[in-house]
């Protein structure tokens, strides 16, 4: 945990959050053979203390899900242009980056920023190739530890609009994507270097024509979540707007899927359902 509020690594926070499970559960049976509170066998024991922390965590995540899904906190909340000079934290390690995008040719375009609530904002810097076909988005989210996270998304748009998305985004989705969207979460891949290779190799192995981008980052992400937002309505994920104030946001197969990809992403480093 304190190496984490350092480098604001999911890779790091995946190892911690087993170690606790793993200490709770023989931790938890070596107390109760110690003592001969409980009279069966180690092994059992653990196992039994090792569902207790799945059924303690499950129960965690599905009431932080409700809430969620009753709170007035946006589920695809719009961008506005981040002018407020904060653009990019001052930090070594995330300096890096930056200068890594300039040395490859990339220049930005636009720095925006979305409120997530209580006055906390997601700060996205959209960086373009020199042909305009491929975009960098770097998003920079606060944790609760006071750390920055770094993630990545990696786009470019082929002749017949299809829309070819790489990321490493670890915050829970569970939803629906439009069908000419052709998106590779990968979690694990922390390195831009190699999740940028990893998108113009998809882009060679399914031999797309790629086209410039024609609209500001601005328009683009602000139409993409109203087209989500909508999609995911019609699919059933999401309960009408005219029914969120009285039934919450997600439905209860949206629930269902949210807690699904919580589990998948906090404890596999993946995704549970992208191609």
């Amino acid at each position: 945990m304190q190496v984490n509020q350092r480098l604001g690594s999911p890779i790091v926070s995946i190892a911690d959050r087993w170690l606790r499970w793993l200490v709770f559960a023989f931790g938890a049976a070596h107390l109760c053979a110690d003592f001969n509170l409980i009279d069966r066998p180690f092994w059992v024991l653990a196992v039994v203390f090792f569902i207790l922390w799945f059924m303690g965590e499950t129960l965690y995540n599905w009431l932080a899900i409700t809430a969620h899904s009753l709170s007035p906190l946006p589920l695809f909340p719009r961008y506005t242009v981040n002018t407020s000079g904060e653009e990019w934290p001052v930090q070594p390690r995330l300096l890096k980056i930056r200068d890594w995008l300039r040395a490859q040719g990339f220049r930005q375009v636009q720095a925006l920023k979305a409120e997530i609530g209580g006055g906390v904002f997601l700060r996205v810097s959209v960086y373009q190739d020199a042909q305009a076909t491929v975009r960098v988005q770097v998003t920079f989210i606060p944790q609760a530890n006071g750390a920055i996270s770094v993630c990545f998304a990696v786009t470019s748009i082929g002749a017949d609009g299809s829309r070819y998305l790489t990321d490493n985004l670890y915050i829970p989705f569970g939803g629906f994507y439009p069908e000419n969207w052709l998106v590779e979460r990968a979690p694990w891949r922390r390195s831009l270097p190699r999740l940028l290779g990893r998108h113009r190799a998809r882009l060679a192995r399914l031999k797309v024509e790629v086209v410039p981008f024609t609209t500001e980052p601005l328009a683009d992400f602000n139409s993409v979540q109203h087209e989500l937002d909508q999609l995911n309505t019609e699919m059933g994920f999401l309960h009408p707007h005219a029914e969120r104030e009285d039934l919450g946001k997600f439905t209860h197969e949206g629930r269902y899927r949210v807690w699904k990809e919580i589990w998948m992403l906090n404890y596999l480093g993946r995704s549970a359902r992208y191609r």
